[in-house]
């Protein structure tokens, strides 16, 4: 592109090694190489596009500041803030975002792991936990574990950029979210079910993403123990997955499944809710 435009600027959104802008800039002897992480939620791209929390920008340049009024001019939401940062400032914060997020979807699922195991009522502990303002009352709902396109490989990269230097917590974060799929693979098997099906693989409501899913974790470790499995997920048009037979028909998938698993709830098990095995205290994300 700066072969065909030299004077083009070339603005990066997806998630970079921290480091990755500085490099390309002294590679290529060029500057308007600007990132500007995006911050959207799986499912809610276009509302959080419209009403963004902040945007970062990572050059103070005269063309990235063109481009932020550009961001502001097009959201609906008035009196976003605007923080200017260098690049390294800018990859590091769209990773330690999502490593933070994913650290508190991990928090509130080892929560409810010492509940299951403790036999206490996960409802009630988060509720306290949570009235605390310093927490808040919110993505807090217990999960099968974090996926798909961001937080897995963010936590990832980011355990990576952390070479050479001390950490704890970013490791912690990657092996609770395998732990707790190990927890609960355990907990399905112990239910003894002849035929257990998935209701759906798709990350969380409202979603089309099911790459990294939580549930093809769990998946494996259940199919891993000789369970048979059954996969209700609208997504996929083969009729296998991880050699598990796909239904297209809801009510036969029903029928023919012993027990369903399922990371959300959702009215269309309305009529089976004997059969379902969830940590869906919440019913909301």
């Amino acid at each position: 592109m700066i072969s065909q435009n030299s004077k083009a600027t070339i603005i990066i959104r997806s998630t970079l090694p921290v480091g990755f802008i500085e490099r390309i800039q002294k590679k290529y002897s060029y500057q308007e190489i600007i990132f500007v992480p995006e911050f959207l939620r799986e499912g809610k791209a276009l509302y959080d596009s419209l009403h963004p929390s902040r945007i970062v920008v990572g050059s103070h340049s005269d063309q990235a500041k063109k481009f932020a009024q550009l961001l502001l001019e097009g959201a609906t939401k008035k009196d976003v803030e605007v923080l200017y940062t260098k690049p390294t400032e800018a990859e590091s914060s769209k990773l330690f975002a999502n490593a933070f997020l994913a650290m508190r979807v991990t928090f509130f699922n080892e929560l409810d792991t010492f509940a299951m195991a403790r036999n206490l009522d996960t409802k009630e502990i988060v509720k306290a936990v949570s009235l605390d303002p310093r927490i808040g009352d919110y993505y807090n709902n217990p999960s099968f574990g974090y996926g798909g396109y961001c937080l897995p490989k963010d936590t990832k990269q980011l355990l990576r950029n952390f070479e050479q230097v001390p950490q704890k917590i970013m490791e912690a974060i990657i092996d609770s979210n395998t732990m707790r799929k190990d927890f609960l693979g355990i907990e399905i098997a112990k239910l003894k079910p002849k035929k257990v099906g998935v209701y759906r693989l798709a990350m969380k409501e409202g979603s089309d993403n099911i790459r990294e899913s939580s549930m093809q974790g769990i998946m494996k470790r259940v199919k891993a123990k000789g369970i048979p499995m059954i996969i209700y997920e609208p997504l996929i048009k083969e009729e296998t997955f991880f050699n598990s037979p796909v239904y297209n028909d809801l009510e036969k998938f029903k029928k023919d499944s012993d027990l369903i698993i399922c990371n959300r709830n959702s009215s269309e098990l309305s009529d089976v809710q004997d059969k379902i095995f969830t940590r869906d205290i919440f019913q909301q994300d």
